[in-house]
């Protein structure tokens, strides 16, 4: 079993913590990581983008000139998408890009992507996060304790009104809960601090 070192808010090592291998040891699968982001990317796409085809513009009803005779090439409309104000050519429509990923893939992506934390030790186990109130000064402290300086994800058990509002202001801090955690975070971000019983919670649903 994988072992991480426990720190408390003032960057100071309290003990150890085993981690399941069966979670945060398996073999990592960069593809089942690549599927589950691309799927989280597609399915945040408002798909609202569109434009009008020929026979959606304005105007043009009318032949511009006749057939033949004038010397100039032969046209049917205005609107044509090889005129200045004319439709466009295979336009864009709303639509829905929303698709589903296999429940197994999700969950391997899942714990490949914490694997990979702690393969290359990004992991930070805190043996507790709290606040009384909302303090952006408060969560700067932290993070300068544990010598965070990159992008970082802080995973609590449960929503926490006080820490997310606490990390809100702070440019590259993200905050999640057990239950809104997904792979695409989990990358994106260099860092990964997690709480203790945070850790204990991950371990249940995805044991």
């Amino acid at each position: 079993m994988p072992k991480v070192a426990v720190y408390n808010v003032s960057g100071q090592q309290v003990s150890e913590m085993e981690l399941s291998e069966n979670i945060f040891a398996v073999e990592v699968n960069q593809f089942a990581i690549y599927e589950v982001v691309k799927n989280h990317l597609a399915n945040r796409r408002q798909g609202t983008q569109s434009a009008k085809t020929r026979s959606e513009v304005r105007g043009g009803g009318r032949k511009p000139w006749r057939q033949k005779g004038t010397g100039r090439a032969r046209a049917g409309t205005i609107r044509s998408p090889l005129w200045v104000g004319g439709g466009t050519v295979f336009a864009p429509k709303p639509r829905d890009y929303r698709y589903t990923v296999p429940k197994k893939v999700r969950r391997l992506a899942m714990k490949s992507a914490l694997t990979s934390k702690v393969n290359s030790q990004d992991i930070i186990v805190l043996d507790e996060l709290a606040f009384d109130a909302p303090k952006t000064k408060q969560m700067v402290s932290v993070l300068n304790n544990l010598k965070v300086d990159k992008k970082v994800l802080i995973v609590i058990a449960d929503n926490n009104e006080a820490i997310v509002k606490s990390a809100s202001n702070i440019p590259g801090v993200q905050t999640a809960s057990v239950n809104t955690l997904n792979v695409y975070d989990i990358v994106n971000y260099d860092k990964f601090i997690i709480t203790k019983d945070a850790v204990q919670k991950v371990e249940e649903v995805y044991a």
